[in-house]
């Protein structure tokens, strides 16, 4: 079932560790698999409360017109994380880095089509629907096992594996809060990043959904009547918040959380919603690392929240590092809301 889970295992450790003197780094007390057969066994009896998988692909950005690179996020997160310092407060021995799903196969089928081919599209978007299978089998085992787990990389798209890995495995419908600037709640035309919580929804995974700082002007009028017809469904817009000052982050934050925290919840993190982080829909315009933190930090305390996403990112060899201390920056701030 997980024949494309590649483990994270120590020779990769010891090629990413840089080791100092009379420090520990995060990467020396963290916990690793060494047998792929039984995952769920093996989490269940581990003194873990996190499990850390990468997701390195970029099938679904494109199969939504989007531009590529989100293949390239864990590679550059891993490197930073392992090599944070370990100390009280970044509870290195609640971590188990699990690996990543290898999908070179599928990457290699993508690179031979093309974007302006409609039938090139629907291919890709049928390679989508094999790695959400993938992906919610894998992250069932997890949250199954007791286990929450911390999804990076890859476009948002797999945000309906980790929903429908998570609902499977708690066996009820799940709510998401979504930071986002759009809602990736278009039509059901074959799978693509755009559509993820849709299918979630329309399957019976996804019950209640908040989208939060949305942009105005990259989202539908179908959509809006959507939202707003649905009392499952709702969000407040970036412009609301940070241009014209209508309502106050905090205040919002904890409207949200009203909605989806009844229940277990997952926390979606796309980087297009955090002005000029280098992702598949870059913006000029978007809340700050810092409030993204927050964010973070906030629904992570939740005991409610299952799990933590972090998708869209799209590193260059010049900005890997950025975003590797970025996307490292919200798993730590997760972990330390969670152990507080």
């Amino acid at each position: 079932m997980d024949n494309n889970l590649t483990l994270f295992n120590a020779s990769k450790l010891k090629q990413l560790l840089n080791k100092r003197p009379g420090e520990s780094k995060f990467g020396e007390q963290i916990k690793t698999l060494n047998d792929i057969s039984n995952i769920y066994e093996d989490l269940k009896t581990l003194d873990v409360e996190y499990v850390i998988l990468g997701l390195p692909e970029d099938v679904g950005v494109f199969a939504n017109y989007g531009n590529t690179g989100t293949s390239t996020a864990w590679g550059a997160a891993i490197k930073i994380l392992l090599n944070i310092q370990s100390n009280t407060f970044t509870h290195a021995n609640k971590v188990l880095i699990l690996g990543h799903l290898n999908f070179e196969k599928v990457m290699s089928k993508l690179s031979k089509l093309n974007q302006t081919k409609t039938k090139d599209i629907q291919k890709a978007r049928k390679l989508v629907a094999k790695i959400d299978t993938e992906v919610s089998n894998v992250i069932y085992q997890i949250v199954k096992a007791g286990k929450k787990p911390i999804i990076i990389g890859g476009g948002h798209n797999n945000a309906y594996g980790n929903i429908k890995g998570t609902s499977l495995a708690l066996n009820s419908r799940i709510n998401v809060v979504n930071f986002d600037a759009h809602t990736d709640f278009r039509k059901e035309e074959g799978r693509h990043s755009g559509n993820g919580f849709k299918y979630a929804y329309s399957e019976g995974f996804l019950k209640k959904y908040f989208v939060f700082g949305l942009h105005k002007n990259y989202t539908s009028k179908d959509i809006f009547k959507a939202l707003d017809e649905n009392k499952n469904l709702d969000y407040n817009t970036f412009e609301a918040i940070k241009v014209r000052k209508e309502i106050n982050l905090k205040n919002e934050m904890l409207r949200a959380r009203d909605h989806v925290s009844e229940n277990s919840f997952g926390i979606e993190i796309d980087c297009d919603a955090i002005q000029n982080i280098p992702s598949s829909a870059m913006t000029p315009s978007g809340f700050s690392v810092n409030e993204t933190r927050q964010f973070v930090s906030y629904f992570g305390a939740d005991k409610n929240a299952a799990y933590l996403h972090i998708c869209e990112a799209a590193p260059t060899t010049e900005t890997e590092t950025q975003v590797g201390k970025l996307i490292t920056y919200l798993i730590t701030d997760f972990i330390r809301a969670n152990a507080n």
